[in-house]
């Protein structure tokens, strides 16, 4: 237990863990509300409207992620943080206070989540790098899983209080409440001893510098190959509310029932992270192995006869999911050096974002035309490419290594930048 929550024992991380479960659980309640908002309030039930104010939160995220990473390398992460979490807590009081006075219109909803995109394209690669600016590098794998833990516990409260209040106060409450929520993250933040702060390492500027994320995977095999494998994994993870969904519809669920479905399949999500955090090592070959499970799992529930044992699945593919996100989060930022980091994590997460757009067509598609277990089972197919991305490398490095000569082996001497073992860190 001590190994699992050992960042813990770091003053900084503490003052971000535990005002960020705050305002993780005010995360959960906005995008809890925005659909439910977009769908009954602003619109007569238009769905196309819905992915359109998703669409516009998500595209900052992928198209200007040479930028957004370059800015987590160049500028101190701790006071970008802050900045973007005062934006952020302004952007949200003024949305949530036209929608409790009942002067929101469609464009103003619009209007409010290209801003917030843009805004979180900026905090997003910051907020999932700054760990390793809080703690040693050898707890970077256990602080970035105990983030996702963080994640996933507010995953199992927001949802259910964002209903609450919508039916209490209404919508707009949510958003002024979530607003609220930031203020513990950036006190946090301001109250950080910057003496025990890790120093980082900043590259010289130099031209092509907002690229050279991209230039530094293309001479990384391992980074490539752990790009592919969960391009083709978050198209299954970031789609699985679709997936669910769709299964709640075949089995004649209401939407008490499908709700119930995000609370169960955050048990396993929540179990995963912290099974996660035990690991000393973030390992590619956990990655693998996770990420096969979850299409296997994936394929098992299509064949469930029931609700509740197709909900019985999802607690296992929530925890299967997670376990492959964690670790391929934590291998990349071990893996990558400091002073690239940041533009390295922001292509990462791009990739992993870019599952909804790639993905959400395909799985409809596929559900419209031969139904929802179809489309359900098609993940288990995705997992299979994924493995042969991961088994491919492997057989690669070894015959590699099987050629090389002793002085150019990586743990040698012999290279300026080795290839790194494929289960260890750079």
């Amino acid at each position: 237990m001590r190994r699992t929550f050992r960042s813990l024992g770091t003053h900084n991380f503490r003052l971000w863990f535990f005002p960020g479960l705050v305002s993780n659980v005010g995360a959960w309640m906005q995008a809890t509300a925005v659909s439910w908002v977009v769908l009954t309030e602003l619109t007569p039930g238009d769905a196309v409207a819905v992915g359109v104010t998703m669409a516009l939160q998500l595209a900052p995220q992928i198209v200007l992620v040479p930028i957004t990473g370059l800015i987590a390398d160049r500028i101190d992460r701790r006071k970008l943080l802050i900045a973007s979490s005062i934006a952020l807590t302004l952007l949200t009081i003024c949305i949530g206070l036209l929608l409790a006075s009942g002067l929101a219109e469609l464009w103003h909803f619009l209007l409010f989540a290209l801003v917030f995109g843009l805004i979180t394209a900026i905090d997003q690669p910051a907020r999932n790098t700054i760990v390793s600016d809080l703690v040693p590098e050898r707890d970077i794998p256990n602080a970035v899983a105990l983030n996702l833990a963080n994640h996933h516990a507010a995953r199992l409260v927001g949802p259910a209080t964002a209903g609450v209040i919508i039916a209490t106060l209404g919508s707009g409450w949510v958003f002024v409440l979530n607003a609220v929520t930031f203020l513990p993250l950036i006190a946090g933040l301001a109250l950080m001893r910057k003496r025990e702060l890790v120093p980082v390492v900043r590259a010289a500027r130099q031209r092509g510098d907002a690229l050279a994320g991209f230039r530094y995977i293309g001479r990384r095999p391992d980074l490539g190959v752990l790009l592919g494998m969960i391009f083709l994994l978050g198209i299954i993870g970031m789609n699985f509310q679709l997936f669910a969904a769709t299964m709640a519809v075949e089995f004649g669920a209401g939407p008490s029932e499908f709700g119930l479905l995000t609370s169960v399949m955050a048990t396993g999500s929540l179990l995963g992270a912290l099974l996660s955090a035990g690991r000393e090592r973030a390992r590619l070959r956990v990655v693998l192995i996770a990420g096969a499970a979850m299409g296997t799992l994936c394929l098992l529930a299509a064949f469930m006869p029931t609700f509740w044992t197709f909900a019985f699945v999802t607690v296992f593919i929530g925890l299967a999911g997670v376990t492959t996100f964690t670790t391929a989060n934590g291998y990349a930022q071990v893996a990558t050096q400091p002073a690239l980091r940041g533009r390295v994590m922001s292509i990462h997460m791009a990739v992993l974002a870019a599952g909804t757009p790639v993905g959400a067509p395909l799985i409809g598609w596929i559900t419209n035309e031969f139904g929802a277990r179809w489309a359900l089972g098609s993940a288990f197919l995705l997992s299979v490419a994924a493995c042969v991305v991961g088994l491919g490398w492997y057989g690669l490095r070894r015959r590699r290594r099987d050629n090389e000569p002793p002085a150019t082996r990586p743990g040698t001497t012999g290279v300026t930048e080795p290839l790194p073992r494929p289960e260890g860190t750079a």
